[in-house]
């Protein structure tokens, strides 16, 4: 087996955390390595009992006809040893081992900023992500954001209006769109030389967990992070989290000091 294949057959093993994969790593080194373990070497160097035994289970024939089956449907898989896996991504704390792709990957190595705030947001809140959106592709930056309701929303059709790259990073599977109303950007973001990411295999179904970890993605590949619209308990202050201990700018736009959404501003 190879290495692609050997990330790939990883990539489908439910519940795999990124503490054990180094725990594997740490010990095995190569990632195709662990298919010639038994059992119990594996529980030994991490894995579940019930993960184990899927990984023995998978067959590199299937591996590869799956790995066929995602070209034909334009779908890249990037690991983080490929050449295509973004750089800055690369020098966070917790980053992903892989990465399933849709769109101009090359994207995913220029420079952007991402625009996060409120699925709920105000009017004004809509026109201010649009427009810095807008205003940064103009100066040739990329746009990143997670493809949710809101300000995600607008942030890239800001982008996509001005002919920019915009980047949306998914809680879900690449080929799952969510919100579904998002189609259209969804299919807009590739016709314009942007591209669409996901650390979680086809058909992953869109589940509340998925989205903390999602949002250090969000900020990984980001020069810095601009917050438009966010209640007190919004998800964008994970991001944000993430965003300091990673060591990248913050910006927060001023907001009505009458509104729910900026109280944390």
């Amino acid at each position: 087996m190879n290495k692609t294949l050997a990330w790939f057959g990883l990539s489908k093993i439910e519940e795999l955390s990124n503490k054990q994969i180094k725990s594997l790593l740490n010990l095995y080194k190569e990632p195709e390595v662990l298919w010639n373990l038994n059992k119990t070497e594996l529980q030994k160097a991490g894995m579940t009992e019930k993960q184990s035994e899927q990984l023995i289970k998978i067959n590199e024939t299937t591996l590869q006809l799956e790995m066929e089956q995602l070209n034909k449907l334009n779908i890249k898989f990037i690991t983080i040893t490929d050449k295509n896996y973004p750089k800055k991504l690369k020098q966070i704390f917790d980053y992903p081992y892989w990465l399933y792709s849709r769109g101009n990957e090359r994207t995913l190595q220029e420079e952007g900023f991402a625009i996060i705030g409120s699925r709920n947001c105000t009017n004004y809140g809509a026109k201010v992500a649009s427009k810095l959106s807008y205003e940064i592709a103009k100066q040739n930056k990329n746009v990143v954001s997670g493809l949710a309701r809101g300000i995600d929303s607008y942030a890239h059709i800001g982008c996509i209006k001005a002919r920019g790259k915009t980047i949306a990073v998914l809680g879900c599977g690449i080929d799952v769109i969510y919100p579904k109303e998002n189609k259209r950007i969804y299919e807009a973001i590739l016709e314009t030389d942007g591209v669409i990411i996901s650390e979680y295999p086809p058909k992953t179904l869109p589940l509340a967990k998925h989205f903390p970890a999602r949002n250090r993605i969000i900020s990984g590949i980001s020069s810095g992070v601009i917050v438009v619209e966010a209640g007190e308990k919004s998800g964008s202050f994970i991001t944000v989290d993430y965003a300091l201990e990673q060591g990248k700018n913050i910006y927060v736009v001023p907001g009505n000091i009458t509104s729910i959404y900026s109280k944390r501003n």
